[in-house]
């Protein structure tokens, strides 16, 4: 089994400026030639954070740039590789805003998730102004016609879908079985839209594809965010 790489391999936390500039061979040779996040102090608090290919000599170079004057102490943090120092620094410096930092920082690919969050508080609210002041379609010929819900269609058979209980909003899902690709659509009533039929449970629906008995809540997986994908039993242990 493969080791788990760490992020961090070492640390070097509350040296003082002075240690730095009296002591530098020691210094350097611990952090030469080494990446990683570095963090500077000032009077116990976060001024400034940064990143490195040469942890070193970004240090030296704060000693005397415009920056110089401004801080008494520092940390480092070795990493292996720069996968992640990026997103590391933009983590710290929307989390912290230090005051020597004048750029935000941005994520490459994460979703921001407030659109999601506010529509699904106006869902709420409408539902629950419909709980307790009744439908605005409530009684009218055109409602009893056209406003019939997905979850009365999908609970024709007498049974809520069980993913109803889970969900807040459509996802997609998806299963490898025997070399292929399969793909559903979870709707907002919980129900699963397959090859044109809809199913309501993970269960039944894995079951549709494999033809015998299956458990759809590891058979499925559903795209927690962009590009993780993790198995639809992790929505029960919310």
């Amino acid at each position: 089994m493969a080791r788990h790489r760490a992020l961090v391999t070492q640390h070097l936390e509350n040296v003082s400026r002075e240690a730095l500039e009296r002591y530098q061979d020691i210094v350097r040779a611990h952090i030469r030639n080494r990446q990683g996040i570095y963090a500077l102090y000032r009077h116990g608090k976060l001024y400034y954070v940064g990143l490195a290919s040469d942890l070193r000599g970004r240090l030296k170079s704060h000693l005397r740039d415009k920056h110089g004057a401004s801080w008494d102490r520092f940390g480092v943090y070795l990493t292996i590789g720069d996968e992640h120092m990026r997103e590391l620094e933009s983590l710290i410096l929307r989390i912290v805003k230090p005051a020597g930092n004048k750029v935000k920082g941005k994520f490459a690919k994460s979703e921001n998730l407030l659109p999601k969050v506010r529509k699904d508080l106006r869902r709420r609210r409408r539902e629950e102004e419909e709980r307790l002041l009744g439908s605005r379609t409530q009684g009218t010929a055109e409602g009893r016609g056209t406003r019939k819900s997905e979850s009365a269609r999908a609970t024709a058979s007498g049974r809520r879908p069980v993913l109803a209980a889970y969900i807040q909003r459509p996802l997609r899902i998806v299963a490898k079985y025997k070399r292929k690709t399969y793909r559903a659509r979870v709707r907002r009533d919980g129900s699963i839209s397959l090859g044109g039929r809809l199913y309501n449970s993970p269960s039944v629906a894995g079951s549709a594809v494999v033809k015998r008995s299956c458990n759809g809540w590891t058979f499925w997986s559903y795209e927690r965010s962009p590009g993780d994908w993790v198995r639809l039993e992790t929505l029960r242990e919310r």
